[in-house]
């Protein structure tokens, strides 16, 4: 893979149009894109992996590795590492909110599984359950549930009547 014109750039754009070396910028020089890992050495032409460097201070370089990242990139490594740590917390806490709903579904499915004991919820009925879950306390549906199952005996008309229920709960009937 070649460096495209736009990644070129964007590399320049967020280096200040100056070399990461010599501090020096246009006119005064005329700016490259070095790789920080030499490409001869396995580096990619990632934007993480480029920085704006000018003729004489790339050419000096040819394909010896940086031993010492120039500041703004290492300001721009730790901001990558900022975002890497909020993205993983994130997705802890999805997780987190994902195992409480399907708990939840769980404590739905006993209720059901009470009456309808040779019944589990199909993957289609827990994303559904897990809709309601999100707009109704689980005691009310828990009560909705049981209310069902004290109604209705055939499995699949108490769960369309569990959904019923749900529905005129959040539409406040």
């Amino acid at each position: 893979m070649s460096i495209t014109k736009k990644i070129r750039f964007e590399v320049f754009k967020r280096d200040g149009f100056k070399c990461a070396y010599c501090g020096k910028s246009p006119p005064d020089v005329i700016l490259e894109v070095d790789h920080i890992e030499p490409k001869s050495k396995g580096g990619s032409d990632e934007p993480t992996n480029l920085l704006a460097s000018c003729f004489d201070c790339n050419r000096g370089k040819r394909d010896i590795p940086l031993e010492k990242i120039p500041p703004h990139l290492s300001e721009n490594i730790e901001v990558l590492r900022e975002k890497e740590t909020q993205i993983k917390e994130y997705r802890r806490f999805i997780e987190k909110i994902n195992n409480r709903i399907q708990s939840d579904i769980d404590q739905i499915q006993d209720v059901f599984r009470k009456t309808h004991k040779r019944h589990y919820f199909s993957d289609k009925a827990r994303r559904s359950i897990g809709s309601f879950i999100k707009q109704l306390p689980i005691d009310v549906l828990l009560d909705a549930m049981a209310m069902a199952t004290e109604r209705i005996e055939n499995p699949e008309s108490c769960l369309r009547y569990f959904y019923g229920i749900c529905w005129n709960k959040i539409r406040g009937k």
